[in-house]
């Protein structure tokens, strides 16, 4: 099924601006991780995890989640489809496993900030470093997957070419009919 021209710029609109976002908020994610592993006060660090609970729950999640549904959508209702073009598959996979990765990491991130939040211990706060390695690990993967949907590499599935086969086929056939049909009415 193919979208209309509004309903295919109005979900692209939704998925440039949730993809978008979700890169900006893995960056200040980043850097509140950095805070906490560089900062040797007990209260940013506290802050810090905190902060990154939030962000990762009430922003990070929904973003992926929407960036994921969003993609899907665009990729199912227009001629680019999930499985004709080797970009379109490697993006897919790579944001699924971003996502999937954040939702089994998210729940880690709470049991940190749990003990930040109840520690007394300054010293075991700071001792809590930063989520570095996920964060930059996840923007890493973030921005592989921009780099392959801006420049679109070359390059179709099996499927991809027989299916632009099955098409070109069928419209050789149509313009054959038609010109038949042309010759038939002169």
């Amino acid at each position: 099924m193919t979208m209309t021209p509004g309903l295919r710029k109005f979900v692209l609109t939704v998925h440039l601006t949730s993809s978008v976002c979700w890169i900006g908020a893995v960056v200040a994610y980043l850097a509140l991780g950095v805070s906490a592993v560089t900062s040797p006060d007990a209260q940013t660090v506290r802050a810090a995890w905190i902060a990154m609970e939030v962000t990762g729950w009430s922003v990070i999640v929904p973003l992926a989640l929407a960036a994921l549904l969003t993609g899907l959508v665009m990729s199912l209702g227009t001629p680019w489809g999930v499985f004709r073009h080797y970009w379109v598959l490697i993006t897919l996979v790579l944001t699924v496993l971003n996502t999937t990765i954040l939702l089994l990491h998210m729940p880690d991130v709470s049991s940190i900030a749990d003990v930040a939040r109840q520690a007394a211990d300054a010293d075991l706060v700071g001792r809590l470093g930063g989520d570095l390695f996920h964060a930059g690990g996840g923007l890493l993967a973030l921005l592989v997957i921009t780099v392959l949907n801006v420049y679109k590499p070359q390059g179709m599935t099996p499927y991809g070419w027989r299916k632009q086969h099955e098409e070109r086929a069928r419209l050789a056939q149509r313009a054959s009919a038609a010109s038949r049909q042309v010759s038939r009415g002169r």
